[in-house]
Order: structure tokens, then C-alpha cells, then sequence
């Protein structure tokens, strides 16, 4: 009989969400922590969260904006159920719901083109790319299954009421991949990436050239967010500057990662 695997009790936001998680399968990063702040909710509005592993994004969002509802749909059962676990133990029981669902045959009684904002931090490498980890619970959450990124991008449009949002934190080396697939289907975009460092000054943080000669920083991550059904232009944002020279975080990046702030796209 297999033992059951060792669950860690840890804390997004500053303390402020408890978050139940596997010791050694998929442990959550930054990542769906400054999706959840990105997601331009308000008050009585309706949130899909796609993918929505333990459940670190929509407890961040819900923690941020009081009054709306959440949806969770996560493949990996084990996962569900350590969701609504987390759910549970913030309180948050009758404004956040999670089920099992797979994006090609996703939950029946969820309606489509029925939510405010439809949210997504999907598995980051193509299969056969990259070595599959030896976890199943990793495998499932890193690298993409059957459909590709294609079926995440097809089923968050189909969610999201035409006016609605769709925003998907992924590879700054996808982004050419995403935007083909949302073109037509979504405009007004906004990529907002998320530089590691200052991206063209020196530790001084002036704006100018780089220190002592050194390349300019690569945003290795981008949030991309998109209007269903909407005809405007593509933006391109400032972004964020996780990191001082220092390693620390920037003051914006902390107010964002500790204490809940939104990121305004």
C-alpha cells in the first residue's frame, strides 16, 4: 500500500493565505500569485480559474477582492481535493468552489461564455521537449498534455462572456505561439513581462546603459491579457522588476507578492 505523501502547511501574501501543498510534487512559485493580482475583477463579478493545481491563485485573488465568486477546474484529483482543503482553512467556502475537469472534456455544468474573467498559468514546456519529471503530480503541472497550449487557449476563450477577460501568465519564448492563437478571437492585448532585474540600468536602477558593459536583462516570463471578442490594438506594458541588484524585492514587486497589491496592466 502506497503511504500517503507528506503535506507542508505554507503561506502566500505575507501570512495572509495558508496553502497546503505537496512536500515533493508541484510547489508553488511566484507565478500564480502575480497572475491573481493581474485579473481586473471586481465586486459580484465571476472568475474562472483553469488549472487551478492547489489553489494558490484564486485564494490570492479572492483574499484581494471581497465579494466575488471563483470557480477552480484542476485535472489531478489529489490536487482538488488539497484545494478544497486550502479553500476550507481561509474561509472562503462560499465564494470559491474547485472540481476535477479535463480541458477536453471539461465539467458539464459550467457554462459557456458565463465568466467576468477567466484566469490560467498553464504547463510551460511542449511534451517531448523537455524530460518529463519522475513525479506524476510535476509531469502533469510542467509539461502540456493532449491539445497542446492550443486547448488552453481554446477553452479560456470559450469561458469568458465576449467582453470578459482572459489572462494567462506563461514563456516569454511561447508568446509568439499565444498570441497566434488568440489572434482573432481576443484584442485590446497587453503583454506585461517580468524582468528578473532592472532590464537597462545599472545597480543604481538610472535609466541608461547597462553596468561594467553587461547585455540587458530578458523578461523570461509574460503575462498576457486579452478582451474576448475585442477589435483594439496590441499594447506592449512596462511590466514589473521583480528583483534589486541586491536579490531582494523590488518595493513593487513586494507590495504585489506580500501584501496583495494588484498589478495595474
Amino acid at each position: 500500500m502506497a503511504l500517503p505523501e507528506e503535506v507542508t502547511k505554507d503561506a502566500l501574501l505575507g501570512g495572509q493565505v495558508t496553502l497546503r501543498q505537496h512536500a515533493a510534487g508541484y510547489r508553488v512559485a511566484m507565478d500564480p500569485v502575480l497572475l491573481a493580482a493581474s485579473v481586473p475583477a471586481a465586486r459580484g463579478e465571476q472568475v474562472l480559474d483553469v488549472g487551478t493545481g492547489v489553489g494558490a491563485a484564486m485564494l490570492c485573488l479572492a483574499w484581494r477582492v471581497p465579494d466575488i465568486k471563483i470557480t477552480g477546474v484542476e485535472v489531478q484529483r489529489e490536487l482538488v481535493h488539497l484545494a478544497a482543503e486550502n479553500i476550507a482553512e481561509n474561509g472562503l467556502d462560499e465564494r470559491v468552489d474547485v472540481m476535477v475537469g479535463d480541458l477536453q472534456r471539461p465539467p458539464p455544468r459550467l457554462v459557456p461564455r458565463s465568466f467576468d474573467h477567466v484566469m490560467a498559468n498553464p504547463p510551460y514546456f511542449e511534451a517531448g521537449r523537455v524530460r518529463a519529471p519522475s513525479k506524476g503530480e510535476k509531469a502533469t503541472a510542467n509539461i502540456e498534455g493532449t491539445g497542446g497550449l492550443g486547448a488552453w487557449v481554446e477553452y479560456c476563450l470559450s469561458m469568458a462572456r465576449p467582453g470578459g477577460t482572459i489572462t494567462m501568465i506563461h514563456r516569454t519564448d511561447r508568446l509568439a505561439e499565444l498570441l497566434a492563437l488568440l489572434a482573432g478571437k481576443a484584442g485590446d492585448l497587453v503583454i506585461f513581462p517580468l524582468w528578473p532585474h532592472q532590464p537597462f540600468a545599472g545597480d543604481d536602477h538610472k535609466a541608461g546603459d547597462t553596468a561594467d558593459g553587461e547585455p540587458p536583462v530578458a523578461a523570461k516570463r509574460v503575462i498576457v491579457q486579452a478582451i474576448a471578442g475585442g477589435k483594439g490594438p496590441l499594447r506592449l506594458a512596462a511590466g514589473l522588476v521583480l528583483h534589486k541588484a541586491n536579490g531582494n524585492h523590488t518595493k513593487a514587486a513586494d507590495s504585489v507578492l506580500r501584501h496583495g497589491a494588484a498589478l495595474m496592466l
